[in-house]
């Protein structure tokens, strides 16, 4: 005969099952803080990916060098100052040096982009006014008269208001020394490549009209030109830039193309993010790691890389002192 269930062991069974259910629901079921706990899990490898994809476009806009260039020139001893002013298509750049009997040098002063004489001055007589108020800057440093010079630059002779310059210079009875891109190339060479450099390395300097590219072999200087960051506005094409500049990098011999020293606006634009300090030299980053936006960078960074697929070389450092006017300064007499 079947045992009836008291209303006591009815209450028990309830409450029971209810338990069953209880411990059911909280162990197999997502709860409120398991969604949470899942939510900050979410966020935080959403906050990792952002900060990965952060981190890649500043790479990608504005690459970082770790690398460094260790090596200081020599100190010129018992030197003597000399001044240059290269005149350029709108103004001037001027440099003070030291120098001494061996061509050791040290930069004393430099001024960039001078556009005194150039800006509203129509006569000749203001410009005779202008060039003397200028150069007596120079000699008030301690520079002699006899040893301030003038160079005008290839790109800078066609136009107009270096014609003026030069024949207010002459007037004051100074030579004004105008140079090919050859030479550019030539006494680039003599200012940015270090002796202890020139039978392992090569200069390149990147312009708007035009890039020179030096090395010495056997003894001798040798000097290429090929198409400046410019190039576009002459609507070149950019392979067809790039197979040329390519051409004159594989003419420099295999033993010079193991470090190339720059100048130049492109990679001083390069370079200036990266600088560390003040230090003399910068060593750029791979050409292929440089995504310009502006026209002229990019037109240089296609240069860079052609020199560099030619050349073969790796290392690429800017000299932020160098300049080919001071070149020019090292071949004269001492």
């Amino acid at each position: 005969m079947a045992t009836r269930l008291t209303p006591l062991s009815r209450i028990l069974i309830i409450i029971a099952i209810l338990a069953g259910l209880f411990f059911l629901f909280k162990n197999f079921i997502p709860t409120g803080d398991g969604g949470g706990s899942t939510t900050v899990n979410s966020e935080v490898e959403n906050n990792e990916a952002d900060t990965k994809s952060t981190t890649t476009t500043e790479n990608k806009s504005t690459p970082k060098s770790n690398a460094s260039f260790n090596y200081a020139p020599p100190v010129p001893v018992n030197g003597r100052l000399k001044g240059v002013v290269e005149l350029g298509a709108a103004g001037f750049n001027s440099f003070i040096v030291n120098i001494d009997q061996s061509k050791n040098w040290g930069l004393k002063k430099a001024e960039w982009g001078n556009s005194l004489v150039y800006d509203g001055l129509a006569s000749n007589e203001d410009i005779t006014a202008g060039l003397k108020k200028y150069i007596a800057s120079i000699l008030d440093y301690g520079v002699s008269g006899r040893d301030v010079h003038f160079v005008v630059s290839s790109g800078a002779q066609k136009v107009d208001a270096t014609k003026k310059i030069i024949a207010g210079l002459k007037k004051l009875g100074y030579v004004v020394n105008t140079v090919t891109p050859e030479q550019e190339g030539t006494y680039a060479l003599q200012a940015a490549l270090p002796k202890a450099f020139r039978d392992r390395g090569f200069m390149v300097d990147i312009g708007s009209g035009n890039t020179k590219v030096s090395w010495l072999q056997n003894g001798d200087i040798k000097a290429r030109e090929t198409y400046g960051a410019k190039y576009y506005v002459d609507k070149a094409n950019d392979n067809d830039v790039y197979d040329d500049a390519k051409s004159v990098g594989r003419e420099v011999p295999r033993n010079n193309s193991q470090t190339c020293f720059m100048l130049g606006g492109v990679p001083f634009s390069l370079a200036k993010e990266i600088r560390k300090g003040d230090e003399r030299y910068t060593v750029l980053n791979s050409p292929d790691s440089y995504s310009p936006e502006d026209a002229k960078t990019r037109s240089g960074v296609n240069i860079l890389k052609a020199i560099a697929d030619g050349s073969g070389c790796k290392t690429f450092v800017f000299d932020w002192e160098a300049n080919f006017t001071i070149g020019f300064l090292l071949t004269l007499p001492h």
